[in-house]
Order: C-alpha cells, then structure tokens, then sequence
C-alpha cells in the first residue's frame, strides 16, 4: 500500500513568448518544480508528480498543443458547473506535433529517486472541454485526441514516467455521453503501453465545487478500461465505497484527503478512511490519495494534508504488518 500524490499543485503559469522574460521563467518554473518535489518528499510520499507548476490547465495545456486547434480564437462553452469556461477551439484534424510534457517527466526524473507519475487530460474530458467547430460526431474527435495521447504516453514512459494518468472528471457531469465513447476513447489512448496506467475521476476542484453528491454517475463502467488503478474522490464527497466492489480487477487510488475543508487531517483520521476502503478492498488493491490535485490550497495546508496522508498510510501498514 503506497501513498500518491495526484497533483501538489495543479499550477497556473502561462509561458510566454521569447527572449529573457521567457528563459528566466523557465527557470523560475524550474525552481519551483523543485520545490514541489522536494515537499512531497518531505512529507513522505511515495509516488510523486512534479507539481505541475508549468500549466495553466489540467486539460487545455495538453490540448491548445495540438495540431487542429485554433490558438488565436479560443471559444466559450458553458461548464460542467453551468459557468462560462473559456476552451480551445477544434478547426481541424486533431494531431500531435511536437512532444508536450516529456521535458516536465525528464525533470521531476532527474530530481527525485522516488517513482513519478505524470497526469494528462482524458479524451473525454479534452473532447467535452473544447468547441468543435469540424469533427460531424464527437466520438470520433475523442479518438483522435486518443491517438494524441497514445503518442504522447509512449514518449512520457520513455522519459522515465513510472505511472501515467488520464484526468477525466467530465465523465461524470455527462455520463449518457461517456456511456457511448468514453471508455473507446481511454483504452486507445492507453493502447500498448506498458507499466502502471490509472483513470481518475472526480466531481471538480473543492473551491469551485462544494455540494457534491455521495454517488457517482458513471463508475462501474469503468471496469472496462484498459488502466489497471481507478482514481476517485472519496473523502469530501463521503462516498459509500461499497462501489467499489463494482471495480473488480482494479487497483483503487481511494481519495482520502478532503480538500474542501481547511482543516488539516490528523494521520488517525487518515487511517480510519484507508481502513474504510480495508473493509471493502485488500490492501494489495488500494492506494492512498489526495481527493484531488492541491490547486486552490496554501503550500502549507498542503504539505501538512500531505504529511497526514503519508503518516496514516504508515499506521495503517503497520497493522497490516508492513
């Protein structure tokens, strides 16, 4: 039983263009990866990503990278909270052209000895997150953000990713149009690609979404996705886990941070939730978890819920005899 990190910070700095400006926050960015890394670290995580720092998006970072995308005309649809979103544009065929993150796993690669993970935004989630102004049917635009993904995967593992992820939190709010593509659009995504692979699906960032329901919409479809972990958010919303008996096969990345509330967890509090999801999965079958990415939340009250999630694993280990 492990403890991951899903994002200390999903981070929100957009690069800019050329000359000194560009090359000193480059370096700035690279400093405060470190500082990411080194945090995790600290507070004893085992699988760590690398913070995440260089993004303005969780999804559109990937997308507005791609070949088919209007850069100069993003587009505005309405969200899965029913607010205006600002989102990449789709005038043409979806293509890969250059690599996009693989320079973020070859840096977290070489500041850390611990395994990386690195997130990338599922098709779904980038095909509900855009306007598509030229595919005639959205499942086919998911494939071929799809085979985007797939080759972007193929150079991330062979950057030195150790766990790949695909965020798909849309699946949720548009569960009749997972239902038709969505798991298509994941497994060729993940096609041919060796290692640890999760899926993580939540109900949105704690600070813009606080009533959230006690039940997924979309969950038990997901036994079916070639990703051997299921990541989800557990701990706010208090999820009855006896769903995920409907997982089988699937290792669980169980959230057990709540990021919605101030308060930092003590590691008893920890603990009790991991043996919540003891109750339902073996230990070989669940790894600890924040609910979410760390986005909206102070460098200190993430590193102390960080720490408490580290220190609870290891109690619980410990009764197992770990």
């Amino acid at each position: 039983m492990t403890r991951c990190a899903p994002g200390w910070c999903r981070g929100s700095a957009r690069p800019s263009s050329g000359g000194c400006r560009s090359r000193f926050l480059a370096e700035a960015q690279d400093d405060a990866t470190l500082l990411a890394i080194r945090d995790m670290e600290r507070a004893g995580i085992d699988i760590i990503t690398d913070g995440e720092i260089r993004r303005e998006s969780y999804s559109n970072h990937f997308s507005n990278a791609l070949d088919g995308i209007d850069r100069d005309r993003p587009a505005e649809v309405i969200g899965r909270t029913g607010k205006p979103t600002v989102v990449p544009r789709v005038t043409g065929r979806i293509a890969r052209r250059h690599a996009v993150e693989v320079r973020d796993v070859a840096f977290a690669r070489a500041n850390t000895d611990r395994q990386v993970k690195i997130t990338l935004p599922g098709p779904f989630t980038m095909t509900r997150q855009c306007k598509n102004e030229f595919y005639a049917d959205e499942a086919e635009l998911a494939m071929d953000f799809a085979a985007a993904l797939n080759a972007e995967i193929q150079a991330l593992k062979a950057a030195g990713a150790d766990v790949i992820q695909l965020d798909e939190p849309w699946m949720q709010a548009f569960p009749a149009e997972a239902r038709r593509y969505a798991v298509a659009a994941i497994n060729r995504a993940l096609e041919g690609i060796a290692g640890t692979t999760v899926v993580h699906m939540c109900f949105g960032y704690a600070a813009m979404v606080g009533d959230k329901p006690a039940g997924y919409s979309f969950l038990p479809e997901l036994a079916a996705v070639d990703a051997a972990q299921i990541s989800i958010e557990a701990a706010q919303p208090k999820l009855d886990l006896a769903v995920l008996r409907e997982l089988p096969g699937k290792t669980i990345m169980l959230g057990v941070i709540d990021l919605g509330t101030p308060d930092v967890e003590t590691p008893e509090q920890v603990a009790a939730r991991i043996r919540a999801g003891l109750a339902v999965l073996p230990a070989e079958r669940l790894v600890p978890a924040p609910d979410c990415g760390m986005k909206y939340l102070p460098r200190a009250r993430a590193f102390g819920k960080l720490q408490a999630l580290a220190q609870g694993a290891a109690m619980v280990r410990r009764e197992l005899g770990g």
